[in-house]
C-alpha cells in the first residue's frame, strides 16, 4: 500500500474511498466523498503500484491485512518553542505544516519544515520535534493505525520522564475504519 498526500489549490472533489479530505480554509476534515471549493489536502491509501506523481509526498506503508485498521486525521498545535520529546507512534502518517516552522529529527538527521511543507513519519522510528520559538506552529496529519488504537492517544515517549514535560495539544478531527484489499 501507499499513503499519499495531494494538495489542490482550486478545490477538490472526491468519491467514496479510504481517503481524508481537509478544507484548509475551514480547518475541517471529511472521510470519503467530499467537495471543497477552496484549497484542500487529500490523503489517500492506494495500491503500491498507483500513479502518485502528482502527490506532494507518497510513501510505501506495510499494513498487515489480518489486522483491522483506522485512518485518523488530527491537528497538532505547539506552544511557542514547544518540543515533542523523542517519541514513536503505532502507525505511519504524513504531516502537513499549517503554520510556523518545525525541526524534525529522525533517522540521524534534522530537517526544518516551513508552512505548506509535508513530511512522513514511519511510526516506529523515534522522532524529536522542535517548534518555532517565534511563530505559532501547527500541523494536520493523517495516520494509519491498528484499530486497537481507535480513540486513544498515540504518542509514546522514549524516556518516561518526558511524559510529564509540557505538551503540544492534538485534536482528533475524524477517525474511520478502513478495509485493506
Amino acid at each position: 500500500m501507499r499513503l499519499s498526500l495531494y494538495r489542490y489549490d482550486a478545490g477538490a472533489e472526491t468519491a467514496d474511498g479510504d481517503h481524508v479530505v481537509y478544507d484548509l480554509a475551514r480547518g475541517a476534515a471529511a472521510f470519503g466523498a467530499a467537495s471543497i471549493d477552496g484549497p484542500a489536502l487529500v490523503w489517500q491509501l492506494d495500491a503500491d503500484d498507483a500513479d502518485t506523481r502528482a502527490a506532494m509526498i507518497s510513501r510505501a506503508v506495510e499494513l498487515d491485512p489480518s489486522t483491522e485498521w483506522v485512518l485518523r486525521c488530527d491537528r497538532v498545535d505547539f506552544p511557542l518553542g514547544g518540543i515533542a520529546h523523542r517519541h514513536v507512534h503505532p502507525g505511519p502518517g504524513i504531516r502537513y505544516l499549517l503554520r510556523g516552522e518545525i525541526a524534525i529529527e529522525t533517522e540521524g538527521r534534522t530537517t526544518v519544515y516551513g508552512r505548506g511543507e509535508a513530511w512522513f513519519e514511519s511510526g516506529p522510528e523515534p522522532v524529536l520535534a522542535r517548534a518555532s520559538a517565534e511563530d505559532e506552529t501547527s500541523f494536520v496529519r493523517a495516520l494509519v493505525l491498528p484499530a486497537e488504537w481507535a480513540g486513544k492517544r498515540t504518542i509514546r515517549y522514549i524516556e518516561p520522564a518526558d511524559e510529564s514535560a509540557p505538551k503540544q495539544s492534538a485534536s482528533v478531527l475524524l477517525e474511520r475504519a478502513i478495509a485493506l484489499p
